[in-house]
């Protein structure tokens, strides 16, 4: 039986690295490269043209660099792009990758040493893997910041508060940088509770991901550590290769835990923990992303008392996530993007309820 192969654009004006990404690629049954361009202005073209499953994209190119490319290919010709970035680091170049996950790309990994390179095989595998989920996404929205003035918003719903919010716990996939930032802009300088958040990123990038969200939010934003006390007003970020959960007394969990859905971190297990530890004292936030982690542990948190806001589908980028956990019954309240911040920050100042 035939397998459907993968069709991939790769954008790269290097020749050396060029080659080597054709070279990994060629090795993989499952892909095939069906163009290339060597800058921006060739890329965007050549999705419009060529209708790849996915594209690989280099930052730093003549003509458009890597985050405009994407910005025009979300808004022209919508496919999943994957930055391919040689820094995870929060540097002129790893911050380009996050402004190009801004933009509409759906996932970012580390540009492949080389052949010889003591992580090249692990590097090629995570690029590999990555190339064949994104492929999967068929459905990728653009959410636009309007460039006009935007229209009146609607009215938030009417939210029931519990007696107190002591926590938020939020989980993200694919389209998830986007969205965490655009809610950590709507909650800086405000009195909240801690917030955890698991969000889905290739190894070694949550580091630099941490301190761009710090930088272009405003709001605090650190990456875990094991034992630490969650403080009130900050943002703390799963590490790498770790589960995240939370005990009663706000003291943050670490663990080697088994991965759950193949994921660690995964969302599911910070909703299970803070379910257990939290109760009704807690909010869940599911935004996009592709899959179902999280879905059932959130109806877990609502069915322990907790208020549960889910993305809705027309400012999700991928639906998968959040579709589950409302088919599940797992959302109190389905909302825009643009809602989210005011809810939390009403949820979490208010002992009444909200309107």
């Amino acid at each position: 039986m035939a397998t459907h192969l993968i069709n991939v654009l790769v954008v790269e004006d290097s020749p050396v690295e060029r080659e080597l990404l054709l070279h990994i690629f060629q090795s993989d049954p499952e892909i095939r490269v069906i163009a290339v361009a060597t800058n921006g202005a060739q890329a965007v073209e050549a999705v419009c043209r060529e209708r790849p499953d996915v594209v690989t994209m280099d930052i730093h190119m003549p003509k458009l660099d890597g985050v405009e490319a994407t910005r025009q290919i979300m808004g022209r010709c919508p496919t999943p792009v994957v930055i391919l970035s040689a820094s995870s680091s929060y540097n002129p170049e790893g911050e380009k990758a996050f402004l190009a996950l801004e933009a509409g790309a759906l996932s970012v990994v580390r540009k492949p040493s080389g052949v010889g390179h003591p992580g090249y095989a692990e590097e090629v595998q995570d690029l590999l893997q990555t190339i064949k989920l994104m492929s999967e996404v068929k459905v990728v929205r653009r959410w636009f910041r309007p460039a006009t003035a935007p229209p009146a918003p609607a009215p938030l719903p009417k939210i029931e508060a519990p007696s107190s919010v002591r926590l938020v716990a939020m989980g993200a996939s694919a389209g998830g940088p986007m969205a965490l930032e655009h809610i950590l802009q709507g909650l800086a300088g405000r009195v909240l509770p801690p917030l955890l958040v698991v969000q889905h990123m290739a190894p070694g990038f949550v580091e630099g991901f941490a301190a761009w969200l710090h930088a272009s939010t405003g709001f605090p934003v650190r990456v875990a550590v094991h034992g630490e006390m969650a403080q009130p007003g900050h943002a703390y970020l799963a590490p790498d290769d770790h589960q995240m959960g939370i005990d009663a007394s706000g003291r943050i969990v670490l663990s080697d835990a088994a991965p759950e859905g193949g994921l660690r971190p995964s969302v599911a297990h910070l909703f299970r923990s803070v379910a257990h530890a939290y109760g009704k004292q807690a909010v869940g936030v599911l935004l996009t992303g592709m899959g179902r982690d999280g879905a059932a542990e959130l109806k877990e948190m609502k069915d322990r008392g907790a208020v549960t806001l889910v993305q809705d589908e027309a400012s999700s980028m991928v639906y998968g996530m959040p579709g589950e956990a409302i088919s599940l019954g797992g959302a109190t309240h389905v909302l825009p993007l643009e809602q989210i911040p005011a809810i939390l920050a009403k949820l979490a100042g208010t002992k009444e309820s909200v309107s």
